[in-house]
């Protein structure tokens, strides 16, 4: 069924692309939030079939009470996914995923079950879809979940949460308002080395804290072994490029800026500050108890940026000072080994990565947290606690409001390198930097029409 045929078939018959975010907002009181019953499986649809969709689809796949139901992507297929092109990625490369993880348990060896849509919008419509992941570039995470959303369907968006500040603002309306489940992809969150390493900050095992430092990594790496083919190609036919672009400003076709290389451009994405930052950020949030508020400023800002209208343009290297009320600084930057460092009172300091924790002294980990101190929320799986909690109605470990509160930071750090400064205020509790009308006009961008929602 092509677009114009449904969209005259459907529940906004008559309705134009360009008015769809406002038809979708009248529709949705006549949607029910889907609450399944704990026998009953939840049907769920992917949105964006690239690179990190390939990773976390089959753990969805293998939790028993997720049908996956549909694939939209507006590629077909294409080579050069992954992190280094290894990959290939689209809606086709999704459903064959998808079919051939359930034909595997059909006594026949076959299944087919699982639909395909260039466009997510025609997908959304569907009564039967509870659920959606996101897994698209940064630029369409929000207008997907202000659709999905507005049709109560539950939200599993991958990080970084948003493009700008505004845009995390509004997705968290529309989440508060709908009533849904949303998870952040901020899967850190479900790991037990920063579990443990937050809760023995937050219970004081290393003392007053004295200093942090954050290490995520820098520069543009060519992940789809693209960055070469800077000059402006004809569109693939597996393409729909204007849809892939959405609410990004309209630009030629340059094959250096699809699959994961898009991220070292600000109109899809905020470089590595965001990417990397958006997860341990989040950590240094959870550590200091601030989920429900931020930092008062960045500070010591220097950084590398390539000029503004460079195909790649987000910042190579950086350092900044992330400073909280209470004088506490944290220092964010790309020159030493991923992953965060808490320092104490009396050389005491905790360590912590993906793949290690290390106490200093050694004795710190004989000091278990008791039942009456402060107890950290508990996933041991990131994308099972979503579901879990769709059943239930209880917040998930990352919702959104926490992921927004947590890249707000890195959006503030690029806000303030992009306009060449030292330092940004900032004030948590409006969400507003004070008295910069430079920097608030940066809080926002537009969206590209007939895309903007």
């Amino acid at each position: 069924m092509n677009r114009r045929h449904f969209l005259k078939s459907s529940l906004i018959a008559g309705a134009s692309i360009a008015t769809l975010p406002s038809v979708l907002t009248s529709c949705a009181s006549a949607r029910r939030v889907r609450r399944p019953a704990p026998n009953s499986r939840i049907n769920m649809a992917l949105i964006g079939f690239g690179t990190v969709a390939q990773f976390t689809t089959p753990n969805f796949l293998g939790i028993p009470q997720v049908q996956v139901v549909a694939v939209a992507d507006p590629i077909t297929e294409l080579p050069n996914f992954g992190y280094q092109g290894e990959l290939h990625g689209g809606r086709l490369v999704g459903q064959r995923l998808v079919n051939g993880h359930y034909a595997a348990a059909q006594t026949s060896g076959s299944y087919s079950g699982c639909r395909i849509y260039e466009d997510y919008r025609e997908m959304l419509d569907r009564e039967d879809i509870d659920a959606v992941i996101i897994s698209t570039p940064d630029h369409w995470h929000c207008p997907i979940t202000l659709h999905a959303a507005r049709l109560g369907k539950h939200i599993y968006c991958q990080k970084p949460l948003s493009l700008t500040v505004e845009e995390g603002q509004r997705m968290v309306k529309a989440v508060r308002e709908a009533g849904i489940i949303m998870q952040t992809g901020s899967q850190q969150r479900s790991k037990s080395y920063f579990k443990i390493a937050c809760e023995y900050v937050r219970n004081g095992r290393l003392g007053k804290l004295q200093r942090i430092e954050i290490v995520i990594p820098g520069g543009h790496g060519d992940f789809s072994r693209l960055a070469s083919r800077t000059k402006p190609e004809a569109v693939p036919k597996e393409l729909n490029y204007d849809l892939w672009l959405g609410p990004a400003p309209e630009r030629e076709y340059v094959p250096a800026l699809l699959q994961v290389n898009w991220r070292h451009n600000f109109d899809f994405s905020g470089g590595m500050v965001t990417d990397w930052g958006a997860h341990h950020l989040d950590i240094l949030q959870w550590a200091l108890g601030m989920d429900e508020s931020g930092p008062v400023a960045i500070e010591n800002i220097v950084a590398t940026t390539p000029p503004p209208n460079a195909l790649y343009n987000t910042a190579t290297d950086f350092n900044f000072d992330v400073v909280y009320a209470s004088g506490l600084r944290a220092n964010v930057t790309n020159n030493l080994r991923n992953g965060l460092l808490f320092v104490g009172e009396g050389g005491k300091s905790i360590f912590v990565s993906r793949d290690e924790l290390t106490m200093t002294p050694d004795s710190l980990r004989k000091e278990k947290i008791r039942e009456d101190e402060i107890r950290l929320y508990e996933s041991l799986n990131h994308e099972k606690n979503f579901i879990e909690h769709i059943y239930d109605g209880k917040p998930a470990v990352a919702p959104i409001h926490v992921g927004h509160r947590s890249i707000l930071i890195a959006h503030l750090a690029n806000i303030a390198i992009r306009l060449g400064r030292s330092e940004i205020k900032w004030d948590p509790a409006n969400e507003r930097v004070p008295g910069d009308d430079k920097a608030n006009a940066m809080l926002r961008r537009p969206m590209r029409k007939p895309y903007a929602v």
